[in-house]
C-alpha cells in the first residue's frame, strides 16, 4: 500500500457530463420563463445565463442529485442553486390553471365528466412532532396529499394545493369546494371509492362512486358490473398520478424546505 501526505480537500474535483432526457422545446420555453421573470423584475445580473440556469434546475428535477455536486460543477454555491430551483419552481406553479376556468375549458371543449382521484407524494421522515401529520395510514409513508383531477383521457387539468399527508380524500375535496365547481362548469366526476359519503345530494349527484361492500351485504351482480365499468372509466386517471407521484425524480429531495411542495405539485403538468 502507497502512503501519501495528501490531505482529501487537496485532491483535483472531477467534473462529468450526464444527459438530460428531454425536449429542446422545454429547455427554451423555461430559460424563456426566466428571462421574462428578470426583465420584470429589473435584475440586471445573475452568476449564469439564463439557459445555464434552466439546464441546471432541470438537471435538480430530474436526476435529483445533490445540489453540492451541481453547485461544484458550475463554480456557484449550493445556495445559488437551491433559489434558482425555488424561483423556477414558483415561476412554474404560477402558469397552473385555477380550477373553475380549467373546467370551464373542458366544457368548452365538450368534455362531460372529469377524473377525481387523491394520491400521497413520498416525502422523507424527519424527527418532531411537526412532521407527524405527514404520516399517512392507508400508505404506511410520510407524504403531502394533493387531490388531481384529469379529463377523460387521463390529462392533468389541475391540482391542489399539498396538503399533510393524513388529510383524507373527502377532506381536502370539500375544503377546495370542488363540488361546487362541478355544479357550476356543469360536469361531474367518477371517483373511487374512498369518495363515497361526498357528494350528499341524491336529487342531483355529481360525483360517482362505485358500490361497497360490507360484512353483513354482499354486492348483486348488477353493483359489481357498475364497480367494473366504473373502473374502466377511470383507468386513464391511474396512468397519469404515478408520474405526479415521481415528477420525474425523487421528491424527497425536491420537498425539502424552503422549496413550496404546492409549486412541486402544480408544476407536474
Amino acid at each position: 500500500m502507497t502512503k501519501t501526505k495528501e490531505h482529501t480537500g487537496d485532491t483535483v474535483s472531477l467534473v462529468y457530463q450526464c444527459r438530460l432526457p428531454l425536449s429542446t422545446h422545454t429547455l427554451t420555453y423555461l430559460a424563456d420563463l426566466l428571462r421574462g421573470h428578470l426583465k420584470a423584475i429589473r435584475s440586471r445580473w445573475r452568476a449564469l445565463p439564463s439557459g445555464r440556469i434552466a439546464v441546471i434546475v432541470l438537471a435538480v428535477l430530474r436526476h435529483d442529485q445533490r445540489l453540492v455536486d451541481l453547485a461544484g460543477g458550475n463554480d456557484v454555491s449550493a445556495t445559488t442553486v437551491r433559489r434558482w430551483r425555488d424561483e423556477l419552481l414558483g415561476l412554474l406553479a404560477a402558469k397552473a390553471p385555477r380550477l373553475d376556468r380549467a373546467l370551464k375549458k373542458i366544457a368548452r371543449w365538450g368534455g362531460e365528466v372529469v377524473l377525481i382521484d387523491g394520491t400521497l407524494i413520498p416525502t422523507e421522515r424527519r424527527t418532531g412532532r411537526a412532521n407527524h401529520p405527514n404520516y399517512s395510514g392507508k400508505h404506511r409513508r410520510h407524504g403531502l396529499h394533493v387531490i388531481a383531477l384529469t379529463d377523460e383521457r387521463g390529462r392533468l387539468v389541475w391540482i391542489s394545493a399539498a396538503r399533510p399527508g393524513r388529510t383524507h380524500d373527502i377532506t381536502a375535496t370539500r375544503r377546495d369546494h370542488i363540488l361546487a365547481h362541478l355544479r357550476a362548469a356543469g360536469l361531474g366526476a367518477l371517483a373511487d371509492r374512498g369518495f363515497i359519503g361526498l357528494d350528499d345530494d341524491p336529487d342531483d349527484p355529481v360525483v360517482v362512486t362505485g358500490f361497497k361492500a360490507t360484512r353483513a351485504r354482499r354486492l348483486a351482480p348488477a353493483e359489481e358490473e357498475a364497480n367494473r365499468v366504473l373502473a374502466a372509466g377511470r383507468a386513464p386517471s391511474n396512468a397519469a398520478l404515478p408520474t405526479l407521484r415521481t415528477g420525474g425524480s425523487s421528491p424527497s429531495s425536491a420537498l425539502t424546505p424552503p422549496a413550496p411542495p404546492t409549486c412541486f405539485a402544480r408544476c407536474s403538468y
